[in-house]
């Protein structure tokens, strides 16, 4: 008898009922797609076809194709901004945007592998493999949000002057109405965005952080390093220590002197044996009734060395036994159904990563946020107000003015 007659008899050319696989996710993301717009696909399509030019005449599909790149496609072409994103130049013109996203190449803060300065960029480089739609979550960004990319903040190679100017930066965004997303960076960012954070709400700030260390030294090697962060953030006064979330910290990359300070702080630190312990549910739970007690908004930051550094080898303090990449996504994907100020993720260093898998894992982690806050309805309408306001305009009305 051939293989093919003994294999598996019992299950071949059967009449049996089918399972019912209604109910999986796989089934309704199917559906769900055909409800989201494509409006603005076709817009950047024509955009491109004007300000590119028309295809050669032997191309024989003309519907995508513009001579010079000015779209998403090729994947592999184009100039590196976040998704294919604008670029803003004019930063003044950032109000326009739900989301912008802002580098922040510092790495002075560095106690050991530098190289983090170079991540907005690999970022930026390995974004350009994604499409702005995700199917599990049935969310187009492009179609769902105005999203732009600011470029990178200019840090100088002095820690004092770099963190000013990051909190410059990011304030500006913010109080323009904007969400920020940082791409750092060391972490040593953490303080200076906070602060930014700290300035332009009205309210305590709860602080959701995901690393391998605690990251509470006031100073490391006489400097506010990577190391230090959330000593100086939690001095500010509506950034107080009982809404610090510590997600993940373990190993033996956490200095004791670090370890005193937080323990007089008393913010709350779930290991990873507490989280696999308590599962990710519960886990988000008490992040969530933390960070949020009394605040006003809550800022997200991701040390990507959260993860096992078998599989974030591009940064400067790997540390094994950290988050399985699905285990993080879950995290920040559960912190954003609330809904987050801002969003920074850090020490993603190129120069030590293989094949751009930290820079890709970093850069899925921002879209499975801004995808879950779509989602939840906790960000958006920009574009919205934008076609309303230039209607108005076309009909002489009277809000034609308004800055929404």
């Amino acid at each position: 008898m051939t293989f093919y007659k003994r294999h598996a008899p019992n299950h071949r050319e059967h009449d049996r009922a089918l399972p019912d696989t209604s109910d999986t996710t796989g089934y309704k993301a199917q559906d769900a797609e055909a409800l989201l717009p494509d409006e603005q696909w076709k817009a950047d399509v024509a955009r491109a076809k004007v300000f590119g030019l028309e295809c050669a005449d032997s191309i024989e599909d003309k519907s995508e194709i513009s001579c010079f790149d000015r779209s998403e496609l090729p994947h592999w072409s184009g100039i590196n901004t976040f998704l294919r994103m604008p670029y803003v130049e004019d930063v003044r013109r950032v109000g326009e945007y739900d989301v912008a996203i802002v580098g922040a190449p510092f790495d002075i803060g560095t106690t050991y592998r530098p190289g983090t300065r170079f991540g907005p960029e690999g970022i930026r480089r390995i974004s350009g493999l994604y499409t702005p739609y995700s199917f599990e979550l049935g969310v187009d960004l492009r179609e769902s949000l105005a999203i732009c990319d600011l470029g990178d903040i200019y840090c100088p190679s002095n820690i004092t002057k770099a963190h000013d100017q990051i909190t410059k930066g990011v304030a500006h965004v913010l109080s323009s109405g904007t969400m920020p997303v940082i791409l750092g960076g060391d972490h040593s960012i953490g303080y200076p965005t906070a602060r930014a954070v700290a300035e332009c709400v009205e309210g305590k700030v709860g602080i959701i952080h995901l690393d391998r260390h605690v990251d509470t030294q006031e100073k490391d090697m006489d400097e506010i390093m990577h190391t230090c962060p959330w000593f100086h953030a939690t001095n500010i006064p509506n950034c107080p220590p009982q809404n610090l979330v510590q997600l993940g910290i373990g190993g033996w990359q956490s200095p004791r002197v670090g370890v005193k300070h937080g323990r007089s702080m008393r913010s709350t630190i779930l290991t990873i044996d507490d989280i696999m312990s308590l599962g990710i549910d519960k886990t988000l739970e008490i992040a969530l009734e933390v960070a949020w007690k009394g605040a006003s908004a809550v800022f997200l930051s991701l040390d990507i060395d959260c993860v096992d550094a078998g599989f974030v080898p591009g940064t400067g303090w790997p540390e094994p036994g950290g988050f399985l990449p699905r285990e993080m996504l879950s995290l920040v994907r559960g912190v954003a159904k609330e809904g987050v100020v801002a969003m920074e993720v850090v020490e993603v260093s190129p120069p030590y990563d293989v094949s751009d898998i930290t820079s890709l894992l970093a850069l899925r982690a921002v879209c499975d946020v801004l995808g879950t806050m779509v989602q939840h309805d906790r960000i958006g309408g920009k574009r919205e107000q934008a076609k309303a306001k230039a209607a108005a305009a076309a009909a002489g009305g009277v809000g034609s003015d308004d800055q929404g």
